[in-house]
């Protein structure tokens, strides 16, 4: 089971040793030496000069001439990865950072951009891009330099895929393809020292609090600001204070595993939830009710269908619409015979795409019923070569049964229910859950 001790966002990747090294004149050695020693405290409520994930989706908070390696931890003086900078006496601070989403030009999609005064720095794994620094008007012309901050916004969240560079009262909006920018104010949204994107939400760092905003119209909803203490980083006293236990992966085990029409995909285990598609944000739990705020006890099984997620919860079935925010459809939670014509408990359930036909474990015994179908009753009942399936999901490369902290690979249903013969179970790996070996 993957554990998130009492933390509302927490990392469950190892953190990646990634800093970057401001001014630094030789004359002054001591004096830098001296200011180095005093690594600022986050938990302290500062301001952030810049924010952004890498390629990797470890994110980085950026402070003068420090920087924190993810949600949680010490500040590092930023000068191990990020050498060419010191070649750059006469520049400041980051004042700006953002990750590139460009597939359409591949050699700059997931670059990291620093913007130091009125010039830009390009990297990539961590290595400075040949040609780089260069000054800003080369690469992003119509964006002005000494810049408060600036987010990415790929296509579908803005109308193309864009950059949000904040300076003042003044938002650009500097079209990737077209090179293009809009320039307009958003009077309600505090000026942003920096900006971050995370999760698909934007987010708006000001002193030591956020504002969350809807990055076409500026527009916010809810109550703000919030303390960024809470939320991005764990501090004592704050909400979640402690160290959160990254488990080890033969300690991982699921109750409930689906993927949405969307590609999203959710795993569950006990009362909290990980996205797994997110590699680019890093792998992150949160409390199930944060999403699916009827549900605060965990799951038994999940399986989505028709843009909707169906979640088995003893003997009731809750559907929720599978867009964002989720919402409870009118009328559920009902009882699983009313809904699927089974009694509960159900260990597991999934559905493959472009089928009509939910497969329900129930012990070692699977239960073929027909969603198309009115009223829905069992189809199919066969029995299991495996037995103790606690999850299973079907996907583009076949269905997955997981047992305990190891998972089965089929690919296809019939051959989960008809093999005479099982294949070698798999280990839960780093890279799907983000747990250790």
């Amino acid at each position: 089971m993957f554990s998130v001790a009492t933390a509302k966002y927490t990392s469950f990747n190892v953190p990646l040793t990634l800093t970057l090294k401001g001014p630094l004149d030789h004359d002054h050695d001591h004096e830098d030496q001296a200011h180095h020693k005093a690594n600022p405290d986050r938990c302290d409520g500062i301001e952030f000069d810049a924010i952004a994930p890498d390629e990797k989706g470890h994110t980085f908070f950026f402070k003068g001439d420090h920087l924190w390696n993810g949600f949680n931890g010490p500040a590092q003086v930023s000068s191990a990865f990020f050498k060419e900078l010191d070649d750059y006496h006469h520049l400041g601070h980051v004042d700006a950072a953002f990750r590139m989403h460009n597939k359409e030009k591949p050699k700059d999609h997931d670059h990291i951009y620093f913007f130091l005064d009125d010039k830009v720095f390009s990297y990539y794994n961590h290595s400075l891009e040949e040609g780089y620094p260069k000054d800003i008007q080369l690469d992003f012309p119509g964006v002005p330099g000494h810049l408060d901050a600036a987010v990415e916004c790929p296509k579908g969240e803005c109308n193309s895929d864009s950059v949000l560079f904040f300076k003042g009262d003044e938002v650009y909006n500097y079209d990737i393809a077209t090179q293009s920018v809009k320039e307009r104010q958003w009077a309600h949204l505090p000026n942003c020292t920096s900006a971050f994107r995370w999760l698909e939400q934007y987010y708006c760092f000001h002193g030591h609090n956020f504002t969350r905003f809807h990055p076409v119209s500026g527009e916010v909803n809810g109550v703000y600001p919030k303390d960024a203490r809470h939320y991005f980083m764990r501090c004592p006293n704050f909400g979640h204070g402690g160290e959160a236990k990254v488990p080890k992966c033969s300690e991982v085990t699921l109750d409930a595993i689906t993927s949405d029409d969307s590609g999203k995909t959710y795993a569950f285990t006990g009362h909290i939830y990980m996205r797994l598609d997110t590699h680019r944000d890093g792998k992150h739990a949160f409390p199930i009710a944060r999403t699916w705020k009827e549900l605060d006890k965990g799951v038994d099984a999940v399986f989505s269908y028709s843009d909707k997620i169906y979640i088995i919860k003893g003997n009731q079935v809750y559907i929720y619409k599978s867009a964002a925010p989720s919402t409870l459809i009118e009328g559920y939670p009902k009882s699983l015979k009313e809904e699927l014509g089974i009694e509960g408990p159900v260990n597991a359930a999934f559905v493959c795409a472009d089928h009509h036909i939910v497969h329900i474990i129930q012990g070692q015994k699977m239960q073929d019923i027909d969603l198309s179908a009115t009223p829905r009753v069992v189809a199919r009942e066969v029995p299991l070569p495996i037995a103790g399936i606690e999850a299973g999901m079907c996907g583009p490369d076949g269905v997955k049964v997981y047992v305990g902290s190891k998972f089965y690979h089929y690919e296809t249903p019939r051959l989960l229910a008809f093999s005479k013969m099982s294949p070698e179970p798999k280990k839960i790996t780093p890279d799907m859950m983000g747990c250790v070996e």
